[in-house]
């Protein structure tokens, strides 16, 4: 069976105060009952035990409010029969909870405004569904019923249900709504196969088929073990109903039928290739990440790491425990207990196969209603600024040219546009132009900020590029920098960290060996130490932004931090002093 964290939890009601009532023995005094007062008392007295049978009812449960936020939700008991104005008046508000949750929207229905989940009757509720949906068209959205459940209210004895109602809408820019999700956990966990068979719509045949469709390499098609970073998408349509390769030939066919996108970033689970998923942690931005665990090994090799490492750098995690065919329900349940033993916040735990299709559809659900983190206004205020493209990927395409992949950090990036690219070895950028855009494989003219695209640059030479460089508009004058301060802490060391030492920095998109120059107000870290650190780059500058994290390891050494100062370098040259000609 498949356990996850209910979203709905329920709270207990405290029950009334109980009072005494006007013929209790506080009201005699000290006069002797007549038989008519014992008569009237016992009356009294059942009363008050009947009383204190329903207070003792359990009680409806409660919403808690704070819930609400994670979907833009809508909470209404009722949506039966509005008058005209009314109806409009809650379209609007639909209007309004779709441009904040970018084209998505939770209605919880039978449902009070302080949490408490009453419930409505059958035909209420098929009253409320058909208004919502009426709401939906008018503002061009569908609707898909999420799952209902039945609740006891009092002493009520009709069946009463409470319901759960996804709103989503294509954007009026045609635009589908693009999350991250980085894959990760131990070596031979079934990372690669879950995703073959999500991606491919065909179940496993238990020895790895699914997964070959998502190797780039010889040598990972023949130890079946992830070595790079790869990239699969699976798209969901206005409907809810999952769009992938099983009905669609080609990425595009998916990003048009598509009104919501997932893209699987698929990590290594080698501790030998350790410093490529942190490179794809730090660099691709994922809105989430999926952490698979084998059921019948737990919590082994790198999973404890790799979960270290979601945490340390504030990406949401959820957790899938794979491979449920292979073990007994004891093992199953032993392995979820392990981790509900290292997880310290509420995480959802889904437990499924690949092989038989074992609770899948939940999983499916669960990802079909993932929210973006960033709402609509704090999206507009980043594409206000500045273009600003990091370099994560560089390709060689025949007929192409030179192709680089990457995330877009601000701004707005369109065919034919003009930018900068940098730094050099020298601390210099050089000008170029953008040729054709693509998204998910299907060509693209308007990049707007948070979203991942390749670039075509035409004959520009790639050996000028690399990764970790950024590309910017003219107009930006980009501070780069060979040395800068950090407030770190120490996660672990095996002596002393202090002045001298090296470490492999990881700051967004750069990776790269820094030398410790000195400690603020210390001589040496230990283990759980913080301090003020200043770095320097061994080999060329980078560009930086303040408050970005920072993650460094060296062996077992690691830490982790954030920008707190730049050192810029050739303070002396001004802006088109760094600027260069192809």
């Amino acid at each position: 069976s498949s356990t996850m964290v209910d979203l709905l939890q329920t709270a207990a009601v405290p029950p009334g105060n109980r009072h005494d009532g006007p013929g209790s023995l506080s009201n005699i005094k000290g006069k002797k009952s007549s038989k008519k007062s014992r008569a009237r008392r016992g009356k009294q007295s059942r009363k008050r035990r009947n009383k204190r049978k329903r207070n003792n009812r359990t009680p409806p449960p409660i919403l808690p409010p704070e819930v609400a936020t994670w979907f833009w939700p809508g909470i209404n008991l009722k949506l039966v029969n509005p008058t005209q104005y009314r109806f409009e008046h809650l379209a609007t508000q639909l209007k309004w909870r779709l441009q904040e949750g970018r084209g998505e929207a939770v209605y919880q229905i039978g449902v009070e405004d302080n949490g408490l989940l009453v419930g409505l009757t059958e035909a209420d509720m098929k009253g409320s569904l058909k208004t919502l949906k009426r709401m939906a068209e008018k503002v061009g959205a569908d609707i898909t019923l999420l799952r209902e459940r039945e609740v006891d209210y009092g002493l009520d004895r009709n069946i009463r249900k409470i319901a759960e109602v996804l709103v989503r809408k294509v954007p009026d820019d045609q635009q589908f709504l693009d999350l991250r999700v980085a894959v990760l956990g131990n070596v031979d966990s079934g990372k690669s196969t879950l995703l073959g068979v999500l991606t491919q719509g065909e179940l496993d045949n238990g020895r790895g088929r699914a997964r070959l469709n998502l190797f780039r390499h010889l040598h990972e098609i023949q130890t079946g073990r992830t070595s790079s970073i790869s990239f699969e998408i699976l798209g969901f349509n206005s409907k809810g109903e999952v769009v992938n390769y099983s009905e669609s030939r080609t990425a595009e066919e998916i990003c048009e039928s598509s009104s919501k996108m997932i893209t699987f970033i698929d990590l290594a689970g080698h501790h030998k290739y350790l410093k490529t998923t942190v490179f794809g942690l730090t660099s691709y931005c994922p809105d989430f990440a999926m952490l698979v665990v084998s059921a019948n090994t737990g919590i082994a090799g790198t999973t404890r790491e790799h979960l270290g490492l979601a945490m340390a750098l504030k990406v949401p995690i959820f957790i899938v425990v794979s491979k449920v065919d292979l073990c007994s329900r004891g093992t199953m349940e032993r392995t979820v207990r392990q981790l509900e033993r290292v997880l310290k916040h509420i995480t959802p735990i889904f437990t499924l196969s690949s092989v038989s299709g074992e609770s899948l559809d939940l999983l499916k659900v669960f990802l079909n209603i993932l929210p973006p983190l960033s709402n609509s206004k704090e999206q507009e205020e980043l594409m206000q600024q500045l273009t600003e493209f990091q370099v994560d990927e560089i390709y060689s395409v025949p007929d192409v040219g030179t192709v680089v992949g990457g995330t877009l950090y601000s701004g707005v990036c369109r065919e034919g546009e003009r930018l900068v690219v940098g730094p050099t070895e020298e601390g210099r950028f050089l000008r170029l132009k953008v040729g054709s855009i693509q998204r998910n494989r299907s060509a693209c003219r308007v990049l707007k900020a948070g979203q991942a695209a390749t670039l075509a640059l035409g004959n520009f030479d790639r050996s000028l590029l690399r990764k970790g460089m950024v590309m910017v508009s003219p107009k930006m004058n980009p501070t780069i920098c060979c040395q800068f301060e950090a407030a770190i802490v120490l996660l672990f060391h095996a002596k002393t960290f202090r002045r001298g030492s090296q470490v492999t920095v990881h700051v967004g998109n750069v990776r790269q060996t820094a030398t410790v120059e000195c400690l603020h107000g210390k001589d040496e870290l230990r283990t759980g130490e913080r301090a003020v650190v200043r770095f320097r780059f061994i080999k060329h500058p980078e560009y930086l932004r303040l408050s970005a994290k920072l993650l460094f390891r060296e062996g077992v050494t690691k830490g982790i931090g954030h920008v707190t100062r730049l050192l810029p370098q050739d303070q002396n040259l001004n802006h088109d002093q760094n600027l260069q000609d192809y």
